[in-house]
């Protein structure tokens, strides 16, 4: 390719994931004290040159309270990174991890930066989900197309819209317990997996999942279609997303090493392509569809070309659509399980699922590897990388 990217990630570490709950197994950290444990561990795994990074960009979606005040500053001092460390933090929804490492990718290819510290974290103990009370939640002024539907709704809106049965979330929601509960003490696939706190596995996995208790589970998030009434402009539908089809709610951090060529240490990866999609904010769920077919084209590579994907598991509906529209062979998708066992961090998850596929591609010795997140509203991230 004439526009290769000389641009390498190094290595990539993540914490196991804990309950989002006052006793899960994260909650007495704080997130600047989850992040620079990842510095310390890729410090480790890759010397000084970890230590000294030009910037730190942090992806966070609830930037309050324990997460406020500018957390990718807070976990610069905190990990005692050096003073010239540049800090950002970055909120693209559920795709601000990999956001973070995508703009880590664009500042070491324009010569802006030399490495990097890209990931994010998400400690949804301490700072639940729409916490912030942003205006944008209630507003109803927007017209109803902009207003906010909160992903739970969107996924069951969006597998109705799909024709997508309850028999087929339920079969890739019990497919990502089962590999989950397989996988958890495989070394290899857990090689950059870093104990964290007393967690030295993930907390979430519900290894008694069977096909009859998904069967039997209720949907759970009916009623949210009577209080969002005048967002979907009066449109109903079949409610069909359980608790065991969402993806947990946890704490977690990811970090990447993100740097050009001769660093010091030997680069796990190569960055082929990255690109970022908006997408309807309608069918919410979709745009990370959009981000990798971008991604694709722009890396002139087909799905078949892919060894190890890691493709977010947004709600069964996401997985479900992929596997149902895309045809990519299912040993290569999520081997280890996906966010319906493990759990979503929100801001960490784009991290730790790089981090995750380069654990995959290493096991199997394969060559490419794709990582597509997409969350609520229309946001999108996708990346392809060389094992080197």
């Amino acid at each position: 390719m004439s526009d290769r990217l000389n641009v390498y990630l190094y290595d990539a570490v993540r914490t196991p994931r804990g309950k989002a709950r006052p006793d899960g197994g994260l909650a007495g950290l704080s997130p600047q004290e989850l992040v620079r444990q990842q510095t310390v561990a890729l410090a480790t795994r890759c010397g000084d040159v970890a230590r000294n990074p030009d910037a730190l960009l942090l992806g966070c979606v609830t930037q309050v309270g324990a997460q406020g005040g500018h957390i990718a500053m807070l976990a610069k001092l905190y990990a005692g990174l050096p003073d010239t460390t540049a800090a950002h933090s970055i909120n693209n929804y559920c795709a601000s991890g990999l956001s973070a490492i995508g703009q880590a990718v664009a500042k070491v290819a324009s010569g802006e930066a030399h490495c990097v510290l890209a990931g994010g974290v998400e400690s949804m103990s301490a700072t639940p989900f729409l916490s912030d009370r942003a205006a944008f939640y209630t507003d109803d002024s927007l017209p109803p197309r902009a207003r906010f539907v909160p992903p739970v709704l969107a996924a069951d809106r969006l597998a109705n819209a799909e024709g997508i049965t309850r028999a087929g979330l339920d079969a890739l929601a019990l497919a990502s317990q089962q590999k989950a509960a397989a996988t958890d003490s495989d070394t290899a696939l857990q090689q950059s997996r870093i104990a964290t706190g007393p967690l030295t596995g993930e907390e979430c996995i519900r290894p008694q999942t069977t096909a009859k208790s998904l069967a039997a589970a209720p949907p759970a998030f009916g009623e949210l279609q009577q209080q969002y009434a005048d967002a979907l402009e009066g449109e109903t539908f079949e409610p069909l997303h359980s608790i065991a089809h969402a993806p947990p709610i946890c704490d977690g951090a990811g970090l990447a090493l993100v740097g050009g060529e001769r660093l010091g240490p030997a680069p796990r990866a190569r960055i082929v392509a990255f690109a970022e999609s908006g997408g309807d904010p309608a069918a919410s769920l979709t745009a990370g569809f959009a981000a990798m077919d971008k991604v694709l084209a722009r890396a002139g590579l087909t799905l078949a070309d892919i060894d190890r994907i890691e493709f977010m598991e947004a709600f069964a509906v996401t997985i479900a659509k992929f596997h149902r529209d895309r045809n990519a062979d299912p040993a290569r998708v999520n081997v280890s399980g996906g966010h319906l066992a493990k759990g979503h961090p929100m801001g960490a998850s784009g991290a730790i699922l790089t981090s995750t596929l380069l654990d995959a591609l290493d096991a199997c010795e394969g060559r490419y590897g794709l990582v597509v997140l997409t969350g609520a509203m229309g946001v999108g991230a996708a990346m392809i990388v060389e094992r080197q």
